[in-house]
């Protein structure tokens, strides 16, 4: 019934004002022929033909009341925002009217006609007429506001005209938030053309289309082209300054439907550029299946997608090591969940998980929890990762980062656990802070405890240490995805520290994938390295973001673009450029994206004295001698920063 009405009410609200005042005027005269029909019929009980005498009542109604209602402003009123004043005015001119009627028809009378209706029918027709006003109201001034709401929304277009832009278009077609204009496509042949009611265009033409049609959204609907081809559509689409967003892969979109909720922001992953190799499901199994998994900063971004990642492999306990209660109650509460809908295929009967509240720097509690549940595989992501925060805070930045991997090795050592694989960072690499040179004394811890392993007699491949190094993640907490976004919407401005800085990316889940794949292919000892494609500008991904966002960079070119980037400086320890290999001569691997580093290290014999000394200036915050000692240890670290400890420089100038 309601879009009956709608259908209806749509040509009446299309229609020129003297052509609704002509409408409303025959309206009324068909009222006063109703109710002086229905005056006869109350008055003599049965429905009489409105001819003889009955047609002189008629005449006399519509003589009067139309000429009366045109000289009291009736047909001036805006129907459909009628209200009590307009109900009034009815009400005076039915009044006028009934004066006129009731004197000709019931004071001096009309052969045939009964009297009684020259005072029954002024009182239907005020019913009537006033009715009629309030349905026009209710009716028409409903449909008029959702037509102007409809008319306000956002105009957007849809790229792409196959079965994910049409089931995107007609999922749209009654959405209260969006407007499609019309469809983009590649395809020559179907320009010009209109389908299901919407023109298809060239896409070549969006920055005119944008200024014509008012354009501020482009919807993405082409889910299953590849990501280089994505790349060039998006690319082509910067220059007309609409936001871009899109639906996600086909393999995320259930059945084939679409819908409006599937739309997404566009995420840097979508421009990287190249595909992600397909994962080699043997190599995802080889460690988990079956197992008990062990994975430490069980609630961080690397930690946390890894969890999900063995979880939808099928262990048979997953321990969940986290020293953050509330990043440890989240990772759990997220996988009981999936275990309740029982997603990824996985048995939710037949994985055991287990949220653990520990510290790695905590060796009794972690030789507990590893003899207690004698865990396959160790998964190391815990560490302090933020680069200027290690830096202002540095010994508990390495005893974490080094202490911590120790501990957890030689825990895992004495568990017999059959694989422990080390989360590392491209930061590694000739660090030039805190941060990134304990990570590579942590990988150098575990190289010299694999070597020595492996050469202990009785103790031979007990347990398979390895290390996966790669660079940014996307979304990571401290990324500058998130936080551009998040300024974006701000409206201003993106913070960049300089316009040089380069950086890798890659997506959390293709990092989590291949770092399990690598600890499958390890056989002790090696440092494998992620290919990460091309490094990244960081200030070309922020204005690529800008301009995604449909809006503009505020610049010297530019003056009165909409958001501004702006340069704070390097922070301590940040670096212009990060690398992922100590040397040139990194080794192939079974997995086209997974190298493996040839990276020198010191015999454990000579390391353990270093870890000693080390150890004993972090409990006296002797930061010079902790530099110092990173110095020694780790090649190519290099402070660019003078000490930036807070704690160190209060007590410097006490």
């Amino acid at each position: 019934m309601n879009l009956l009405l709608h259908k209806l009410s749509s040509p009446i609200l299309a229609l020129p004002r003297p052509a609704k005042r002509a409408v409303a005027l025959l309206v009324d005269l068909a009222l006063c022929v109703l109710t002086v029909w229905l005056a006869f019929y109350l008055r003599l009980g049965e429905l009489v033909p409105l001819s003889g005498a009955a047609r002189w009542a008629v005449a006399g109604a519509v003589a009067l009341a139309l000429p009366i209602f045109i000289v009291s402003g009736l047909y001036r009123a805006i129907f459909r925002y009628s209200g009590w004043p307009a109900l009034l005015a009815v009400a005076r001119a039915v009044a006028i009217y009934a004066l006129l009627y009731a004197a000709i028809f019931t004071a001096i009378g009309v052969p045939g006609v009964p009297r009684t209706v020259g005072l029954i029918q002024p009182l239907l027709l005020l019913l009537f007429v006033g009715a009629s006003r309030a349905l026009a109201r209710h009716w028409l001034g409903e449909q008029y506001q959702g037509l102007l709401r409809r008319a306000q929304r956002p105009r957007v277009l849809i790229y792409g005209a196959g079965q994910s832009g049409r089931q995107l278009a007609a999922a749209m077609q009654h959405s209260p938030e969006l407007q499609v204009a019309g469809l983009l496509d590649d395809d020559e042949r179907l320009h010009g053309h209109v389908l299901n009611g919407l023109p298809i265009y060239n896409p070549a033409d969006l920055p005119v289309l944008a200024r014509t049609l008012g354009i501020r959204d482009v919807l993405l609907a082409m889910p299953n082209i590849g990501r280089k081809r994505r790349n060039e559509v998006i690319e082509q689409m910067r220059a007309a300054h609409v936001a871009v967003r899109t639906l996600p892969s086909m393999n995320d979109l259930a059945q084939g439907k679409v819908s409006l909720a599937d739309v997404r922001e566009l995420d840097l992953d979508d421009l990287l550029g190249r595909e992600p190799v397909a994962p080699n499901h043997i190599l995802l199994a080889k460690n988990i299946v079956g197992k008990v998994v062990l994975v430490t900063g069980a609630g961080g971004s690397i930690g946390s997608e890894l969890c999900r990642q063995i979880w939808a492999v099928r262990p048979a306990k997953l321990l969940l090591l986290e020293q953050s209660e509330f990043a440890l109650y989240a990772i759990h509460h997220e996988l009981e969940d999936k275990r309740t809908a029982g997603a990824a295929g996985a048995d939710p009967g037949q994985i055991e998980l287990l949220p653990l509240l520990a510290s790695v720097q905590d060796a009794a509690r972690l030789h507990e929890i590893m003899q207690t549940w004698q865990p396959h595989t160790v998964y190391h992501a815990a560490a302090y990762k933020h680069v200027p925060l290690v830096e202002h805070n540095p010994a508990e930045g390495v005893k974490n980062n080094v202490l911590g991997t120790l501990r957890t090795a030689q825990a895992a050592l004495q568990a017999g656990v059959s694989d422990f694989v080390l989360v590392s960072t491209d930061k590694a690499v000739r660090p030039t802070n805190i941060m990134g040179a304990s990570k590579r004394l942590a990988e150098m811890v575990l190289q010299a405890l694999a070597a020595a392993s492996a050469g202990a007699a009785g103790t031979a491949g007990t347990t398979r240490f390895a290390m996966v190094r790669f660079g940014n993640v996307l979304g990571s907490s401290g990324s500058v995805v998130p936080k551009f976004r998040q300024q974006i919407r701000d409206g201003g401005p993106l913070t960049l520290t300089h316009p040089d800085i380069t950086r890798y990316f890659m997506s959390i889940p293709e990092a989590a994938q291949l770092v399990i794949q690598a600890g499958a292919m390890a056989k002790g000892g090696e440092v494998f390295v992620l290919d990460m494609g091309q490094p990244v500008r960081i200030i070309d991904l922020a204005r690529r973001m800008i301009e995604l966002s449909g809006l503009s960079v505020q610049d010297d070119a530019n003056p009165t673009g909409d958001i501004a980037i702006e340069l704070s400086g390097l922070r301590p320890g940040e670096k212009l450029y990060e690398e992922l290999l100590l040397g040139d001569n990194p080794s192939p691997t079974l997995h086209p994206r997974i190298l493996k580093a040839q990276d020198d290290f010191l015999p454990w014999a000579q390391l353990e004295g270093h870890l000693a000394e080390l150890d004993l200036a972090m409990q006296h915050n002797d930061v010079p001698t902790i530099r110092l000692q990173l110095q020694h240890l780790v090649p190519g670290y290099t402070p660019n920063e003078a000490i930036v400890d807070w704690v160190y420089l209060e007590q410097q100038a006490g």
